[in-house]
């Protein structure tokens, strides 16, 4: 999260040292720990009398941002908040996280994806209750609380949708994606609950960051959770954290668990997600989902604030580790000629050789759709080809851009299945 740390002045009549710390997001949890040590460790130098550290952000640039509608572009982060199953407080969460990183200094906005059935107009109290067109640029302007934008069809002055899926999932490309967000450290969806078109059409539309579960203690959320996780998993969208709301209740000096224990751990356990927040049953949670006004607004310093204080720095702190990971998952080393790959959530490295990626093209130009007849002949890509630019397509694949202009999508799945190189010599870059 510290990109850079770059000398601005000094001193040496004076004996004073002033820098700038520049972090990759204003939400960094630890930039007071980061602001603390380098006064300590610039003050420790014998000739320094006085420190200045200045500190400030850069957020990352949205990854996929070419390959995206235009109100998307500006987005670093995109989090899904999910339970597939209906009443387990999957809004609440959305909704109080979405304040919580807003609160720790980042530029967030809420898209309320559930069309049937919308929370956020009942959860949130904006000035302006009704979402506004550009008619110049045909887009929607979200309508803002506190300083968080906000979109939801319950903002569309239609009330509840009663239409069919398909309508709904067109309803829903339109919200997100002619929004006019502007510049975003994150936005958090609301996702509707299940497993069907709609929820596959997100996914699809935008490159999810990362999901995080809401689960309650019983099976039966388990039960439906578990799809839901497993559709992320089929999608390469990484499950960040798992909320178990309603947990239990403390009366009398002891606490009770009314709906059981051990849904949310063993969502944990079962699939691997790192980690696991707890929310108690509090009427004050409740009554704030009923106010207009999160939680963690009406009382900062409260216990449901600092959970969701914790849950949000592990939402930044795993987005920013799976951005990193997405970025550098694979590249081209001039040196050895060669593409390195090192796919997400894998230990493992390897090395490709270009022409090999370029003749394992599986797209319509290279393979005939109908008959399966391979399209590119051998002969027809040299051996010295080399990849003009290599991006990250969400967190399942990559675009290979080749000399000829062809664009190829190259899944890692696929690239793990590639005949590898082996005994490549190592170059410098004055041999190279």
């Amino acid at each position: 999260m510290l990109r850079i740390m770059s000398l601005l002045k000094h001193s040496n009549f004076a004996s004073q040292v002033s820098f700038r710390l520049e972090l990759t997001t204003p939400a960094c949890p630890i930039k007071d720990m980061f602001e603390q040590k380098a006064n300590e460790v610039v003050a420790m130098l014998p000739w320094v009398k006085n420190v200045n550290v200045t500190m400030s952000a850069q957020p990352a640039r949205p990854v996929f941002a070419g390959q995206l509608p235009a109100g998307l572009q500006t987005i670093s982060n995109i989090i899904a908040v999910s339970s597939c199953k209906g009443g387990v407080g999957k809004s609440t969460v959305a909704v109080n996280l979405a304040y919580t990183l807003a609160g720790m200094g980042a530029r967030v906005g809420i898209f309320d994806a559930d069309v049937y059935g919308p929370s956020l107009p009942t959860m949130v109290s904006p000035e302006n209750r009704l979402l506004e067109m550009n008619p110049e640029k045909r887009s929607i302007i979200p309508t803002e609380y506190l300083g968080v934008k906000l979109v939801s069809f319950g903002f569309a002055g239609q009330g509840r949708a009663i239409m069919r899926g398909p309508m709904v999932s067109g309803v829903i490309n339109q919200l997100l994606t002619t929004t006019e967000w502007g510049e975003l450290d994150y936005l958090v969806i609301d996702m509707p609950p299940g497993t069907g078109d709609i929820q596959l059409t997100l996914c699809q539309v935008v490159p999810l960051t990362a999901a995080v579960i809401v689960t309650t203690p019983q099976k039966l959320a388990f039960i439906d959770v578990a799809k839901g996780v497993r559709m992320f998993s089929k999608l390469k969208v990484p499950c960040v954290a798992v909320v178990e709301n309603m947990c239990h209740f403390d009366a009398d000096g002891k606490r009770y668990y009314p709906f059981g224990r051990g849904s949310g751990s063993q969502v944990v356990q079962q699939f691997g997600i790192p980690h696991l927040f707890d929310l108690p049953i509090r009427p004050t949670l409740s009554a704030s989902g009923d106010s207009g006004m999160p939680e963690v607004v009406a009382d900062p310093l409260g216990e449901i604030a600092q959970t969701f204080q914790n849950l949000g720095v592990c939402v930044v702190q795993q987005c920013a580790k799976i951005r990193q990971q997405v970025s550098t998952a694979v590249t081209y080393d001039k040196f050895i000629k060669a593409i390195r790959v090192k796919v997400p959530d894998s230990e493992e490295e390897f090395l490709l050789h270009p022409a090999t990626v370029r003749r394992n093209d599986r797209s319509a130009q290279s393979v005939d759709e109908w008959t399966g007849e391979q399209k590119l002949q051998y002969a027809d890509v040299p051996e010295d080809i080399e990849p003009e630019e290599i991006r990250p397509m969400g967190n399942y694949a990559v675009s290979i851009t080749w000399p000829d202009g062809f664009s190829q999508i190259a899944p890692y799945d696929q690239l793990q299945k590639i005949e590898r190189l082996v005994d490549v010599p190592q170059l410098t870059p004055a041999q190279a």
